[in-house]
């Protein structure tokens, strides 16, 4: 009997101790699989963050268009220089790329501006006018500054009337080569009998009319911003 008890406890002892290493063993099952979700959800979370990180390359790739729309632009404004010169030939105005003998100052290192001596002017008297030519570049160059190069011209107001220019009575080929360092400038007078003209000189001169006008230097293709002024009676 003793033995017989002794059997049955061992074998009671031996199945209530496997009931506790099962439930952790679940557990721990459990856990694993919580452990392995978390990753599959990192795994989405990363895939967001990719996502986003797609939207950035999605954003890389619109700057792509814009570097694409900037080559669009520039062959865009290289096709519009280039019909500028076409239409500047034209018109028998010379391009200001053709303008430039080689080796002198480039109009885009140059700077043209004129003024005129005085706001207003009666009729019959003589305006002056002041063209000075600056060196806006960063180095020294040379350029023919002679009075043939040089225009000074006179419009209406609204721009629409070539009333009168320097060089259209009174042509000059002599050339006046100056050293420009950076910022030099460059100034000469021109006086105006206050009477129209036209190129070539072969129309009759008349004195003009009270009004406000405006004056424009010009070098090469280069031309300044007009300045306005007034003939009075």
């Amino acid at each position: 009997m003793v033995v017989l008890a002794l059997v049955i406890w061992a074998v009671l002892a031996f199945t209530s101790g496997d009931d506790p290493e099962t439930e952790p063993a679940a557990s721990e099952t459990t856990m694993s699989e919580t452990t392995t979700t978390t990753p599959d959800g990192s795994g989405v979370e990363a895939g967001a963050e990719t996502g986003s990180d797609g939207g950035g390359s999605a954003t890389g790739g619109s700057g792509g268009s814009d570097s694409s729309n900037a080559s669009d632009s520039e062959s865009s404004a290289s096709s519009t220089t280039s019909g500028s010169a076409e239409q500047g030939s034209e018109d028998g105005t010379t391009p200001a790329s053709a303008s430039t003998p080689p080796g002198q100052c480039s109009d885009q290192s140059l700077a043209v501006r004129v003024t005129a001596g005085e706001p207003n002017y009666q009729v019959g008297t003589e305006p002056e006018f002041t063209i000075v030519i600056t060196n806006i570049g960063t180095s020294q160059c040379e350029r023919d500054l002679g009075a043939g190069l040089q225009q000074v011209l006179v419009y209406t107001l609204d721009g629409n009337q070539r009333v009168w220019a320097n060089t259209d009575c009174f042509p000059d080929s002599t050339a006046d080569v100056r050293s420009l360092q950076p910022g030099d400038q460059a100034a000469f007078s021109v006086q105006w009998s206050g009477t129209t003209s036209e190129p070539g000189c072969e129309t009759p001169r008349e004195p003009v009319q009270p009004g406000a006008y405006t004056v424009v230097g010009q070098l090469g293709g280069l031309r300044s911003t007009p300045e306005p002024f007034n003939v009075t009676a």
